[in-house]
């Protein structure tokens, strides 16, 4: 997990959405990280340090005049030491301080003592027409031009009843936004360029019906979760779910499996070039040859409608030999009824992939975890017992960086 062990220092100010951040505070620490919390005086006025101090086990700090020890960081060497600030809520005052230099209170004093090499993350929230007003703008411009990250706020309903632009995101867009930003500094896959297919297909029998299969998605996303958190830059193609695309991605939402050929071409043709494509989806590999233009109507008298298949395209197959793709890395999935290695393996070969991702399909598609067997270009095989998907995801990834160091190695040799 990227955030297990890093050092965050989560600076909070005097607005109403300091409640959402005791939200931040608890996932940040739940998922490893050691937080360490400065507050503004205004935002003690929402949230009390005790309960910062109770979620994150670590002292929470209000004053820039507090007695600090020897043994204690003060506010000029707390930040020196992080690996992440995050500014929440981020009050217009506080902004303006930070854009303008100002250095009385703790937050803006931490600001100008953090290394310009650590990431200073900012999320604005306030009342629509402060947050709109020139002047915040511009301030907000000033730290962007200075490298600070800004998360720009959501549409919605603030508490003053007013509707705007303003509206601090959620805790989850949050964490997952410092996720994001300490990949891209600090994870493996950095500079890697990788696109992931995942879900079913549709293919429509007539405006309201259509062939499909049960996949959930869930392996797909979590793999471009785990790749962006490890700092590759993700490309998601998505058939239909019910899931929200990872934060961070480039998203391609398809329905059928013609579109999903389009996209991940589209996607392998765009530059820097791919390093990586990972074929989670399942798609559907017919569809009706003469879909109807209206709904087919059961009628008691009438015999019961024949729909007649054709083939599918094989977007792995499709690649095969293609110029201008001999270095990516391509891993495909196989769900399995049946002689499940047997049929692996022959994918494999046939399609030309690195690796291919074996599990049994009715064990797998739709549920939240999976047992699968990892085979090699070779026939090296590694057995991974049944887990969750996000995990299942880091394993087939931590095998595709070792592959992708392979490669590197035999094209430098």
């Amino acid at each position: 997990m990227v955030l297990k062990g890093k050092n965050i220092v989560l600076a909070v100010s005097g607005g109403i959405a300091a409640y959402k951040v005791v939200q931040v505070a608890r996932d940040l620490t739940k998922e490893g990280a050691e937080v360490h919390v400065l507050m503004s005086e205004a935002a003690t006025r929402f949230v009390t340090p005790l309960t910062f101090q109770t979620l994150t086990q670590q002292k929470v700090h209000t004053q820039i005049w507090e007695g600090w020890t020897k043994e204690e960081q003060g506010h000029i060497s707390l930040p020196g030491h992080a690996d992440l600030i995050l500014l929440a809520p981020a009050t217009a005052n506080t902004m303006a301080k930070l854009a303008h230099g100002l250095a009385d209170d703790l937050i803006s004093t931490a600001y100008l003592a953090t290394p310009a090499t650590t990431p200073f993350m900012v999320v604005p929230a306030m009342e629509h027409l402060m947050f709109v007003h020139p002047a915040t703008q511009q301030n907000i411009q000033t730290l962007r031009d200075r490298g600070v990250i800004v998360l720009d706020p959501k549409y919605g309903e603030h508490a003053t009843g007013a509707t705007g632009l303003g509206r601090m995101p959620e805790p989850t867009e949050i964490v997952a936004a410092v996720r994001l930003v300490l990949g891209q500094r600090q994870g493996d896959l950095r500079g890697k360029r990788v696109v992931v297919t995942a879900g079913g297909t549709q293919e429509p029998i007539d405006p309201v019906r259509f062939i499909g299969n049960g996949s959930s998605g869930q392996m797909g996303y979590a793999l471009a979760q785990q790749a962006l958190e490890r700092g590759a830059k993700v490309t998601l193609i998505s058939g239909p779910v019910k899931l929200e695309p990872p934060y961070g991605c480039e998203f391609v939402s398809v329905r059928t499996t013609r579109e999903m050929e389009a996209a991940v071409n589209l996607a392998l043709e765009a530059n820097p070039p791919t390093d990586v494509l990972i074929m989670a989806a399942a798609v559907a590999d017919f569809r009706p040859l003469r879909p109807s233009e209206q709904k087919i109507k059961k009628e008691k008298d009438k015999p019961t409608p024949v729909i007649e298949l054709e083939l599918n395209p094989d977007i792995l197959l499709g690649l095969k030999g293609r110029p201008g793709l001999e270095n990516l890395l391509r891993v495909g999935f196989a769900a399995e009824t049946n002689d499940l290695a047997l049929n692996a393996e022959k994918k494999l070969k046939d399609k030309d992939l690195d690796l291919i991702v074996a599990n049994e399909a009715i064990s797998s598609i739709g549920q939240p975890d999976n047992e699968v067997t990892l085979i090699e270009r070779g026939g090296l095989t590694q057995q991974l017992a049944r887990k969750p998907k996000r995990a299942v995801a880091t394993a087939i990834l931590d095998k595709v960086l070792e592959l992708l160091e392979k490669k590197h190695v035999m094209n430098n040799a």
